[in-house]
């Protein structure tokens, strides 16, 4: 890879390498060689483990009053294959990728190509400047997808919203009281009231509790003018 384009790559992640053999190693494909050890999988092994730590530690502190089933799914959606294609294409990184004759155009690898390519070049930084020029680069291209993986997450689950605001704002946490259940065993319906301190707010009907619960979250939500009532009802499964 020419000397250029790797400057003109650096100025785009906002990166300068000291060992710049170690850029180029971040974009070579194992098409364009002849040793598998000599293209970046390595690389992306080790990208991916620190890509996870640093989302995961950034989830955990951004978002306190996150159960870990809520931080589970955050951190999956962002570490995932797509997410990490979409932030290499929006980087141009697929631009500067080097494969082998065979692999030039090939349409149906480029989500594949992208994610690992970004994965490589996240090690690549790690190894040539350390975990906090990683950390920095992870957050710079990350950071507005965080946060909509945050509202994506509340807007889903009510449960998690509410107790948040609670916590934040009222210094208590939502307890939920079943009102209700009708219905055979094995098509059972239940009630459920959504209660922050003293306040009582409409109840809720759900096939199972978990639905009951997140219903009745919503109704809380909507009373305390957290959300519209034009807000579509998603049902955190």
């Amino acid at each position: 890879m020419e000397q250029e384009a790797l400057q003109q790559f650096e100025n785009i992640i906002g990166y300068e390498f000291s060992d710049r053999d170690l850029l180029a190693k971040a974009f070579t494909h194992s098409s364009a060689v002849e040793g598998r050890t000599l293209s970046n999988e390595r690389l992306e092994f080790l990208g991916d483990s620190i890509l996870s730590v640093i989302i995961c530690h950034t989830l955990f502190e951004r978002s306190p009053n996150y159960q870990e089933g809520d931080l589970t799914k955050m951190k999956s959606m962002l570490v995932s294959r797509r997410t990490c294609a979409k932030v290499a294409r929006g980087l141009g990184l697929h631009k500067f990728l080097w494969v082998g004759k065979g692999m030039a155009g090939n349409q149906a690898l480029s989500r594949s190509l992208a994610a690992g390519l970004l994965e490589a070049l996240i090690a690549a930084i790690y190894i040539d400047g350390g975990f906090e020029a990683a950390s920095d680069f992870i957050l710079r291209t990350f950071d507005s997808l965080i946060d909509d993986a945050d509202v994506e997450q509340a807007q889903g689950n009510f449960k998690s919203m509410l107790q948040q605001y609670a916590q934040q704002n009222l210094e208590t946490t939502p307890i939920y009281v079943l009102l209700d259940e009708k219905g055979p065993d094995h098509d059972k319906c239940f009630e459920v009231q959504a209660a922050v301190r003293n306040n009582r707010f409409p109840s809720a009907w759900g096939t199972n509790k978990k639905e009951a619960e997140q219903r009745a979250a919503f109704n809380a939500l909507v009373e305390l003018g957290i959300i519209e009532v034009d807000v579509p009802q998603e049902i955190a499964e």
